[in-house]
C-alpha cells in the first residue's frame, strides 16, 4: 500500500508537467495572436478582403502576415486551427484536480473547520460549480446584457468575486484558489470549444458553399476572445498560488482574489495598448503596484485581527495517530520540523508555515502523514538542506510509522 503513495505522487507530477506544457502552448499562442491582431496596419495595395498586415522578424527570417476578417477570395486547402492547446490544457488541468484534490480530498480539498462534508459531497460541489459557472456565464453573454461588452465584463467581475467568497466558505484556502482558477479556465476553454471554433467553422463552411457569412459569428467570437484575454493572467496566478499560503491561507483571501483579477486587467491593458500602438499607459503599473501592496497588507492583517483555529482530525487519518510508532514520529517532527511548520514559525526569515502546512500538533502531523513520508522519509527534500540535522534513524522511523499505518 505504501508504494501506492509513491506511484500517485509520480502520477501527479506527470499530469502537472503535461498541464504546464499545454498551458504554455495555449497562453503563448493566445498572447501572440492578441499582439498580432492589435498591431495590424492597413496599407495601400492590400489584397481584396484583407483587413491589415504586419511584417515580423524572428529566428533569422522575415514573416509577412495578412489578416482577413472573413476569408481570402480563394480558400487555402489547409487551415491550421489553434484549438487543441486549449482543450488539452483544460483536460490536463482537470486531471490534476482529480489526482491531487479529489484523490486527496480529506487533506487538500476539505477543511472541516470551514464546512464538514464527506469527500463525495465536496467533489460533487467542485464539479457542479464548474459546470454551473459556465452555463451561467454563457447565458449571460447570450442575454441582452451581452450586447454591452464592457458592462458584461463588469458583471462577470462581480460574479467572480462572489465565486471567490463562495469557494472560501466550502473548501480549504488552497483548494478555493485552485478552484477559482479552474472556474475561470473552464470559462476560457469552453469559450474556445463551444463558441469560437464552432463559429469559425460556420464561416468557413459558408465560404466553401459560396454563401456570405453572417458577421454576427465573428462578433460573438471576438467578444469571447476579449474575455479570455483579460482572464489569462489571473488564471496563472491562481494556478501558482498553492505554493504561497500568504495568498490563500488568510482570512481575506477572497478579497485578495478580487484584487488579482483587477491586476490582470491593468497589466493586460498596458500590453494591449502598446501592441495597438496607442501609447504607453504607465499609470497601469502604478495601479498594479498599489493593488499588490494592498494584497501584501491583507495577507498579514489576519494575524492581528484573528486567532488560529484548532486543527480537527478527519476519520481517514485516525490510523496514523493510533499507530504504535506515532508517538516517536510526532516527537521527531516536533524536533525537526515544527520550528518552521507552525502557526508562528520561530525560524529566522520564515513568517508563515511553508505552503500553509502546519505540524505543531498531533492532529496536524497525522493529517500530513503522506507528505511527511514522501518529503522527509522516502526522500530528503525536507528539512531543506537538512538544516535541522534529521538523522537516518529518524527517517527510518518515519518510514516505519507510515508503512505500518497504511498496512492496517
Amino acid at each position: 500500500m505504501y508504494e501506492y503513495a509513491i506511484a500517485w505522487e509520480w502520477l501527479a507530477f506527470a499530469v502537472r508537467w503535461l498541464h504546464v506544457i499545454t498551458a504554455i502552448a495555449w497562453i503563448g499562442s493566445s498572447f501572440y495572436f492578441i499582439a498580432l491582431d492589435l498591431g495590424l496596419v492597413k496599407r495601400p495595395g492590400l489584397p481584396e478582403g484583407a483587413y491589415g498586415e504586419e511584417w515580423q522578424v524572428h529566428g533569422g527570417g522575415f514573416y509577412h502576415i495578412q489578416k482577413y476578417l472573413v476569408a481570402p477570395a480563394n480558400m487555402p486547402e489547409h487551415l491550421t486551427w489553434f484549438k487543441w492547446e486549449s482543450y488539452v490544457t483544460w483536460l490536463s488541468g482537470f486531471a490534476m484536480l482529480a489526482v491531487v484534490y479529489y484523490g486527496g480530498a480529506d487533506l487538500f480539498l476539505i477543511d472541516r473547520n470551514v464546512l464538514d462534508v464527506s469527500a463525495p459531497v465536496a467533489i460533487g460541489i467542485s464539479m457542479g460549480s464548474l459546470a454551473v459557472g459556465w452555463m451561467f456565464y454563457d447565458q449571460l453573454c447570450k442575454s441582452p446584457l451581452g450586447r454591452n461588452t464592457w458592462g458584461l465584463m463588469a458583471i462577470l467581475y462581480v460574479a467572480l468575486i462572489v465565486m471567490a467568497w463562495g469557494y472560501t466558505q466550502v473548501f480549504t484556502g488552497r483548494a478555493a484558489f485552485l478552484h477559482l482558477g479552474a472556474f475561470t479556465a473552464t470559462i476560457m476553454s469552453a469559450n474556445v470549444f463551444f463558441i469560437i471554433i464552432p463559429n469559425q467553422k460556420i464561416v468557413v463552411a459558408d465560404l466553401i458553399a459560396g454563401r456570405t457569412p453572417d458577421p454576427k459569428y465573428g462578433q460573438i467570437a471576438k467578444q469571447r476572445s476579449l474575455h479570455n484575454n483579460y482572464l489569462t493572467l489571473p488564471v496563472i496566478f491562481f494556478m501558482l498560488s498553492n505554493h504561497y499560503p500568504l495568498a490563500f491561507a488568510t482570512q481575506f483571501n477572497w478579497i485578495i482574489a478580487a484584487l488579482v483579477f483587477l491586476m490582470g486587467v491593468t497589466i493586460r491593458h498596458w500590453f494591449n495598448t502598446v501592441h495597438a500602438r496607442k501609447g504607453e499607459p504607465h499609470w497601469t503599473w502604478l495601479v498594479t503596484t498599489l493593488l499588490f501592496v494592498a494584497i501584501m497588507w491583507l495577507s498579514t492583517a489576519p494575524k492581528v485581527l484573528t486567532g488560529e483555529e484548532d486543527v480537527s482530525l478527519a476519520p481517514a487519518f485516525e490510523r496514523f495517530k493510533s499507530d504504535q510508532h506515532f508517538a516517536k514520529a510526532a516527537e521527531t517532527i516536533s524536533a525537526r520540523c515544527s520550528m518552521c511548520h507552525a502557526a508562528e514559525p520561530v525560524w529566522e526569515g520564515i513568517i508563515s508555515a511553508p505552503k500553509g502546512v502546519r505540524l505543531d500538533s498531533e492532529n496536524a502531523v497525522a493529517m500530513h502523514a503522506r507528505e511527511i513520508y514522501l518529503q522527509a522519509a522516502r526522500s530528503h527534500a525536507m528539512p531543506p538542506g537538512n538544516i535541522t540535522a534529521m538523522t537516518p534513524e529518524e527517517r527510518r522511523l518515519l518510514v516505519a510509522w507510515y508503512e505500518s499505518s497504511v498496512a492496517k
